[in-house]
């Protein structure tokens, strides 16, 4: 019986998107964001050399899934350095999102199978970012002294500015990007995860009638700026999708649904049997090679790979990205020996984050969507108007029925 597996590529977008004009980053539009294409461009330049690697971007094992081919269909221009004749074994498209928001729980919401139908709550761009209730809200249920940054922030740089003054008063680091989410940094051990965990929940309620569509806990250790470093204990407090996704109707009809990484906290724990939270490329990696191996027929495994995004995208990396790329890709060959005959795996994205673009947010791109086993013919299936074709794939597949959104993707 046949299994589907998942990947996402967190934020490997192609570029091509028709709207990225409405979109912005740092006050200036997505329009000509192309993660892949400017990675591709920046590494023929030498700009991405470093002692980790070198020269042009070398993803053979992508390139004959199809990459190339998506990337040319998004744009219409092959990204430097890849075969305009490449020796497939896959099939590929590319693949527009139709939600309004590009963000990882839109995106993933959309490939599940279910477009966002509403526009998300954004926090503003101005300082104190947190409406007065929310802000008040969460130091009177956290007991707090108060709360340090409340702006608009990437990641690590706010922890930096800002851990030994967390440290010092106990006073959490709240901050947003532009995504709909409040995040909210605090010290592991000084602070206490659990606490942090509580807190996130209250804010989740605290949230819920601005539609804000995360709260991210973000612990981190480390005493002083330069040692401070964010830890595996993240945990997203998302909102539930708004109506069931194929990950609920494939458990509804009996099956496995194995969720990696971040996935379980994404669908707000909905339509997942079995969560395996782990951080970082390479625990990534072994837990998906362990779901090749111990997923039952019939079975859906899907894994987010985020470092792509929170390591190298949102901070602007591109020698780190294409590293990690050229490292995943030469990983790939290990994932496809272990496949079954009739398995299928899709490897996809959830938004674009272009490491050569300005300000530090997602960009607006079509995503790659590259199919490979089961029956599928290797060549380039047309251009899909929604993500959720990727969703009704996985059901086609799977032998359950379809759902109101999407079509699946012909494979021959």
């Amino acid at each position: 019986m046949a299994r589907v597996f998942l990947i996402v590529m967190d934020s490997f977008g192609v570029g091509g998107a028709p709207d990225a004009a409405d979109y912005f980053n740092d006050g200036r539009s997505d329009e000509g964001a192309a993660t892949l294409q400017h990675i591709a461009k920046a590494c023929a330049a030498g700009d991405c050399d470093n002692d980790e690697r070198s020269g042009a971007l070398h993803l053979p094992n992508l390139e004959r899934l199809g990459l190339g081919v998506a990337a040319f269909q998004a744009t219409g221009a092959w990204p430097v350095g890849f075969s305009e004749n490449p020796d497939l074994i896959g099939r590929a498209c590319a693949a527009t999102e139709v939600s309004k928001g590009k963000d990882t729980i839109s995106g993933h919401w959309e490939i599940g199978g279910v477009p966002v139908p509403f526009d998300w709550g954004y926090l503003p761009r101005r300082i104190p970012i947190l409406p007065d209730d929310v802000r008040e809200g969460m130091i009177e249920a956290g007991n707090l002294p108060g709360i340090l940054a409340d702006r608009h922030a990437e990641g690590i740089g706010v922890i930096e500015t800002f851990g030994e003054e967390h440290i010092a008063t106990g006073k959490p680091i709240v901050y947003t990007s532009a995504d709909s989410v409040i995040q909210i940094a605090a010290h592991e051990d000084h602070f206490g995860l659990q606490r942090l965990y509580d807190l996130c929940e209250a804010t989740r309620k605290l949230a819920d009638r601005y539609k804000i569509g995360r709260v991210i806990a973000r612990p981190f250790i480390g005493e002083r700026p330069g040692e401070f470093q964010r830890t595996g204990n993240r945990k997203d407090y998302s909102v539930p999708p708004p109506e069931p996704t194929v990950l609920e109707r494939l458990t509804g009809a009996g099956h496995i649904v194995r969720a990696i990484g971040k996935v379980s906290d994404i669908f707000a724990h909905q339509g997942v049997t079995e969560s395996h939270k782990v951080s970082g490329h390479p625990a990534l990696m072994e837990e998906t090679l362990k779901a090749l191996d111990e997923l039952p027929d019939g079975g859906f495994g899907f894994v987010n790979f985020v470092d792509f995004d929170q390591l190298y995208g949102h901070r602007r990396n591109p020698s780190g990205y294409a590293a990690a790329l050229e490292w995943f890709d030469a990983r790939l060959p290990e994932i496809l020996d272990k496949m079954r005959p009739d398995d299928l795996l899709i490897i996809t994205a959830d938004h674009g984050n272009d490491p050569t673009w300005h300000g530090t947010d997602h960009t607006r791109e079509r995503v790659p969507v590259l199919m490979v086993g089961g029956d599928t013919a290797p060549g380039q299936s047309q251009m899909r108007e929604t993500f959720a074709d990727i969703g009704e794939t996985v059901a086609s597949h799977l032998g359950i029925a379809p759902g109101s959104h999407g079509q699946a993707i012909g494979r021959a």
